[in-house]
């Protein structure tokens, strides 16, 4: 098994309480075949270099530095400690290629202010008048511009990544085509220039603005109008001179990106399905494949500006904290794109915990951290600077990802997972490089299993923690960290109304999962203690409380879930459960954007975390 360690596999771990679980034998040799390994094999350096800004590093003999810039550097035996911020090629005589260097900062940029608070907000669930079925990103600029008067620092949003294109819409924000790409699903259709000429419009905006159902959000309906609105726009003029600038700027992953899309509408089923010479980008059969479908993969690409515009015309108005996903769809865009960077025989996961004892499986492929490493990183720069380019802030989910992740083999249930080990101070250069770069401060999400040394290093490296009340042993106060985000819950998590009412545990119980009432008991007499509420608290009661007392904690940021200012009793998500079983995703907040910016208990939360 030694063999199988200096390949980041993992033998076992600890959980939250200290206890140490031995990982299946079987679970480690199948992701070691996922991963390539051979008998006798050990991975090699790699081409990859970091060193931080003003240090000196050793590199013996002659060498030149190619600059990112263009320009040159030439020196012996050792680094200069003036190299610029920057990816570099450091090369040698005798090397068969030059080294990635990587000149990153010591840290990420720190929030703007001092103390700071926001909305978390599902957006697909902030529907307005004026939306179609869903929240859009004009209904984020209202709710930005809003907060900004409320005197909010910034709003906090789930990842808008790109699903795979096509009339079924996948609901999970979390399991996207593309993290480098937005979805199309989120434009406002009304905005979108020259749209006001389009004669079908006042129809589709009533057929729209009908499917904003209370219940339960249609995004395959949605999607049918929005792409018949949008369509127009691009027959009658989309290919404008700005856009065509930015498409020029954007570069080869922009039509990459666009070309896969085009690809999806040409072909059924997920790309390794599709005819030999299309399942790479580089096959033979692409171009000839795309033969007069230049217009369509025109359209996929403008789509990419319009959203550009309208998030950054929100961005405009409060900073956005953006959410980048664990991982991405294995049959979508990124995949097909870098598919010899990752490990698709596995899926990324989570080891049991209190609120979930059978463990994830998010059935998202890994990075295989090797071949990352051979392709230079590009993957990895690509994902955060998409991630980080609004400006304000990013959050990281499942943060841990950059030092380890929960491996599931095909085949196994998630608690049969293996822990495969990351080069994280490689990773924490890049992601220092590029947020100092995008002018971001970058929030990690570390929960759940967490293991020693994690928050250490990544509090050294500027990235705020990320603190909830559900699961913190003492009350807000002192011994929270200050380099944090603190809320109540997440979107994984019951809601306030919901772990106050029981409707959560009512809930969970009824689809069969594995809960554990104790535990969610536990949780709920825990923070009445902490808040001094009585058993006959309103849930009303119960959520302003919970964000008075949360405001006692020091950390630089403070967010309250909409959900939660709205009483909501169900949660976006459980993990664990399936569409046919559960509308995970698409739920609408209880109330329209209108109704939340009058109502008393959303002010009421407002003002004490204003405090």
């Amino acid at each position: 098994m030694s063999e199988l360690s200096a390949w980041g596999i993992e033998a076992g771990y600890r959980d939250q309480e200290g206890r140490w679980h031995e990982t299946p034998r079987a679970s480690r040799e199948a992701v070691a075949a996922a991963m390539g390994v051979e008998p006798g094999h050990r991975p090699g350096p790699g081409p990859v270099r970091t060193v931080q800004a003003g240090a000196s590093m050793a590199v013996p003999g002659p060498f030149e530095v190619a600059l990112e810039d263009g320009a040159t550097r030439s020196g012996r035996d050792r680094l200069p400690g003036d190299l610029p911020l920057g990816y570099h090629d450091l090369l040698r005589p005798g090397d068969e290629a030059p080294v990635r260097l990587i000149v990153s900062p010591p840290r990420c940029p720190d929030p703007p202010a001092l103390r700071a608070w926001g909305w978390a907000v599902q957006l697909y669930a902030l529907r307005s008048a004026a939306s179609w079925g869903m929240g859009d990103l004009g209904d984020l600029a209202t709710l930005a511009g809003w907060s900004a008067d409320l005197g909010a620092g910034m709003v906090l949003c789930n990842p808008l990544h790109a699903t795979r294109p096509g009339p079924r819409q996948e609901p999970s924000p979390y399991y996207p085509s593309s993290r480098c790409w937005r979805n199309p699903l989120y434009l406002r259709v009304a905005d979108v220039p020259g749209m006001d000429a389009n004669p079908d419009l006042p129809a589709l905006d009533a057929a729209g603005r009908a499917l904003n159902d209370e219940t339960r959000i249609d995004r395959d309906a949605i999607w049918a109008l929005k792409r018949r609105a949008l369509e127009w726009a691009w027959r009658h003029g989309g290919d404008q001179p700005e856009f065509t600038a930015w498409r020029r700027a954007a570069g080869p992953f922009l039509r990459g990106h666009a070309r896969f899309a085009a690809l999806s509408e040409l072909f059924e089923g997920p790309w390794w399905t599709w005819p030999r010479d299309v399942r790479h980008p580089r096959g033979a059969g692409v171009s000839a494949a795309l033969r007069g479908e230049e217009d369509r993969v025109g359209f996929h690409e403008w789509l990419q500006w319009l959203l550009d515009r309208q998030l950054h015309r929100t961005s405009a108005r409060l900073p956005l904290v953006g959410d980048l996903a664990v991982g991405v769809d294995p049959a979508g865009a990124d995949a097909w794109w870098w598919q010899d960077c990752f490990a698709l025989g596995t899926r990324v996961g989570a080891p049991p915990d209190a609120f979930n004892p059978a463990g994830q499986d998010w059935g998202v492929p890994p990075l295989d951290p090797w071949r990352l490493r051979a392709a230079r990183y590009e993957p990895m720069v690509e994902t955060l600077r998409a991630g980080l380019a609004p400006g304000g802030g990013l959050r990281i989910d499942h943060v841990m990802g950059l030092f380890r992740l929960w491996w599931v083999p095909e085949g196994a249930e998630p608690a049969q997972g293996v822990y495969v080990r990351y080069p994280w101070r490689e990773l924490l250069d890049i992601l220092a490089l590029e947020s100092t770069r995008a002018g971001a401060y970058v929030v990690g999400e570390d929960l759940g299993t967490v293991e020693a040394g994690v928050r250490p290093a990544l509090q050294a490296r500027g990235v705020l923690s990320y603190r909830l009340a559900w699961f913190e042993p003492d009350p807000p106060g002192p011994g929270w960290p200050t380099q944090a985000l603190a809320a109540v819950t997440t979107h994984d998590l019951p809601t306030v109304a919901g772990l106050w009412t029981g409707a959560d545990l009512a809930e969970q119980q009824e689809l069969g999962l594995p809960v554990d009432p104790d535990a969610l008991a536990a949780v709920r007499h825990r923070v009445a203690r902490w808040a001094g509420l009585s058993e006959a608290a309103t849930p009303e009661e119960v959520v302003v409380a919970l964000h008075r007392l949360l405001a006692r904690a020091p950390a630089r940021l403070l967010a309250a879930t909409l959900d939660d200012a709205a009483t909501a009793r169900r949660r976006p998500n459980i993990p664990g459960t399936t569409p046919d079983r559960r509308p995970n995703w698409s739920l609408p907040l209880p109330a329209a954007l209108e109704d939340l910016m009058a109502d008393p208990v959303v002010a009421r939360v407002a003002q004490a975390l204003a405090r």
